[in-house]
């Protein structure tokens, strides 16, 4: 009884030790967090893993980070070389400018430039009257485009460029996979990655530098995008690449830009120091609980911490579950099911070859061994034929 007791005490130290260790871990990293922001996230690019959140899911207002969708919807859903023609309207539209001219002739691909890089918001007008005809109807086609396509489900867009509407709202999380989304294609990288960009307009020639300033000192960023109205604050998305991290972080409402920009940089160094990849190879399977099996079609890339222990399991619906430290869900994916019923088709059909290689054997024997005693009786009969006949010869 003694010894049950001592190995009981024994078990519950260690499941204690356990928890106590996974809980100051946690406490520990979260403790090094300082973010002025109301709203923050920190994704990686790649596999969509969530790093950080801090009201992700709360609504907010973005501002100008409002463009990254509008320019992604340009290059994916217009003419590149088409040329716009420039509207009053798009010329008189508030805030920051690229300075257009009405009845000025620019391509579609030089208003995504002058939108993304320079924050133009008539650039971003005259891209939505050259889709739409005009800035409500091209906020119909924002908002379908980033459901279906984008599958963000907390946001609404009434313009193109995020001049404030009490209707045009977002979320930390959302900007995230917007941004996720868009960086998969060449085009949009490249602007949104553009430290400078020299610019010969109708009105105005110049340079166009960057609004978002991390692009020029802070070693790895790929990208970013800066926002700014009374009411969102300041708002800002960048992204950045070290090794083979492709990280994404937003921040909202930010009571200064130096502010947005020290929080980005908070969430980076987080990210590149604590976090790694890890592979889980194709074709490697996994049992529910009822020993139903599944497989992975190809090989599934996650992000954990790097003294993260890692933890798979699969539910009855054979979707896999990644989880990290106090059982936190990194990622899940659907598996494919084994088929059990194929699998005792090809047994069938190896049995089925096998007996029928056996009848054929038996089907062969039942004549090759009739043949072959027929022709040993056969010998057998004329040797003594020809004894008969001798003896008769010789008598």
């Amino acid at each position: 009884m003694i010894k049950k007791l001592v190995k009981l005490c024994i078990i519950v130290t260690f499941m204690c030790s356990i928890q106590i260790n996974n809980y100051i871990a946690y406490a520990s990293d979260e403790s090094i967090f300082n973010i002025n922001s109301e709203a923050a996230f920190l994704l990686d690019g790649s596999t969509g893993d969530v790093l950080y959140s801090k009201n992700g899911d709360q609504l907010m207002y973005p501002a100008s980070l409002t463009k990254i969708l509008t320019a992604i919807i340009a290059i994916e859903e217009g003419n590149l070389k088409d040329q716009v023609t420039v509207s009053e309207n798009a010329r008189n539209v508030d805030g920051t400018r690229v300075y257009l001219e009405v009845g000025e002739q620019v391509t579609l691909l030089k208003l995504i430039q002058g939108l993304l890089i320079n924050s133009g918001n008539d650039a971003g007008v005259a891209i939505a009257e050259y889709f739409d005809g005009s800035e409500e109807k091209f906020a119909e086609r924002m908002n379908k485009f980033s459901k279906e396509k984008i599958n963000v489900q907390h946001s609404q867009f009434q313009n193109p460029h995020g001049l404030f509407d009490p209707e045009h709202y977002t979320t930390a999380s959302d900007m995230a996979e917007i941004t996720k989304y868009a960086m998969q294609n060449d085009t949009f990288r490249e602007i949104f990655g553009t430290v400078e960009l020299d610019w010969k307009g109708t009105g105005w020639e110049t340079t166009l530098y960057t609004h978002n300033e991390l692009l020029r000192w802070y070693d790895g960023v790929t990208g970013g995008k800066t926002g700014y109205v009374d009411e969102s604050g300041h708002t800002l998305i960048t992204s950045a690449t070290k090794g083979n991290l492709n990280l994404i972080a937003v921040v909202l409402k930010a009571s200064s830009k130096n502010l947005a920009y020290d929080d980005t940089t908070t969430l980076f160094d987080y990210g590149f120091e604590n976090f790694i990849k890890n592979v889980i190879p194709k074709n490697k399977q996994f049992l529910d609980e009822q020993n139903n099996e599944y497989i992975l079609s190809e090989d599934v890339t996650y992000t954990k911490k790097s003294n993260e222990d890692v933890s798979l399991s699969t539910d009855e619906q054979g979707v896999l579950s990644i989880l990290g430290e106090q059982n936190r869900i990194i990622n899940t994916y659907q598996l494919e099911s084994v088929d059990m019923n194929e699998k005792k088709k090809d047994g069938e059909q190896t049995e089925t070859a096998e007996n029928e290689e056996g009848s054929l054997l038996i089907t062969s024997s039942m004549f090759v061994i009739p043949l072959f005693v027929f022709f040993i009786m056969f010998s057998v009969y004329r040797k003594r034929k020809k004894n008969v006949s001798y003896y008769k010869e010789v008598n």
